[in-house]
């Protein structure tokens, strides 16, 4: 009889410490925002940012990016089960969760195809080496064109054209390069590209050009030609390199006329940009 009580001591006690271990803190699965995913129709999420990860708990559902901020899911084939699953979807500042279930008759009919991630639906995220996310870079760099062009710190001309750095800036781990360009002739000028090297500033013909390309992290805006003016914020993150190298900007114009303009812009220049404080 004391063995049958003192096992039952022990059973109890363990059904006690069991029942005291915490769950795990987050969202739950039934307080995560319900969408409704009919048999035959593509449901499609709208990020503020580009995605970075996705994740889909049952293989009932299939998904693709088609574009850096949207997610396309769709259910598998025709389905013979009941959908309870969960997407998970991360940008570069924000994790987003999502109750997938299926649309039945009442709620197939107005059932939501396109949904836009909500900051009330998602939670922040600190993704090591991201850095400034895509709305911050526009954030800053409308901030910056609605500035006065100010005094240029570098300009060159050619073909009728007048091309101006009117600033530099920095924040945090980039650069930003107000950048303008009047064209004084009747011609429009019909942009082919825009090409950022860093080159050496005395090339001779016996000499080994080392020439490193440099891409926009990103641009404000992406006019394909101009009549007058042009100006536009180009994005780069932080680079060092030596004095006897400059930071080339090519701009080259469409064939058939092809007309070329380069300005360069010494590493002093980029020491002495200006601070721009966010906030965060």
């Amino acid at each position: 009889m004391k063995k049958i009580i003192y096992l039952f001591a022990i059973l109890m006690a363990s059904l006690h410490s069991y029942a005291q271990t915490p769950n795990a803190e987050g969202v739950k699965k039934t307080a995560l925002p319900i969408i409704y995913l009919p048999d035959n129709v593509s449901v499609h999420f709208i990020s503020p940012e580009p995605i970075q990860y996705v994740d889909i708990s049952t293989k009932n559902i299939i998904g693709d990016i088609p574009l850096k901020n949207v997610l396309r899911i769709k259910a598998k084939d025709s389905l013979k089960t009941q959908l309870d699953a969960v997407v998970t979807i991360a940008g570069e500042k924000f994790i987003a969760q999502y109750r997938i279930l299926s649309a039945g008759e009442i709620t197939g009919r107005d059932v939501v195809t396109d949904i836009s991630i909500l900051p009330a639906d998602s939670r922040p995220l600190d993704i090591a080496g991201i850095g400034l996310s895509q709305p911050q870079l526009k954030n800053i760099s409308l901030n910056i064109f609605s500035k006065k062009r100010g005094n240029e710190i570098e300009h060159t001309k050619a073909f009728g054209l007048y091309g101006s750095v009117y600033h530099i800036y920095t924040v945090g781990d980039y650069f930003f390069i107000d950048l303008g360009y009047d064209n004084r002739t009747n011609l429009v000028y019909d942009i082919d590209q825009f090409r950022f090297t860093i080159d050496d500033k005395k090339v001779t013909k016996a000499s080994n050009v080392q020439s490193l390309e440099i891409k926009p992290e990103y641009l404000l805006f992406n006019n394909s030609s101009f009549k007058r003016y042009y100006r536009n914020i180009f994005v780069f993150k932080k680079i060092s390199f030596p004095g006897n190298k400059v930071f080339h900007i090519e701009l080259s114009e469409k064939q058939v006329s092809g007309r070329v303009i380069t300005l360069y812009i010494s590493y002093k220049d980029i020491l002495a940009a200006d601070v721009i404080q966010t906030g965060n």
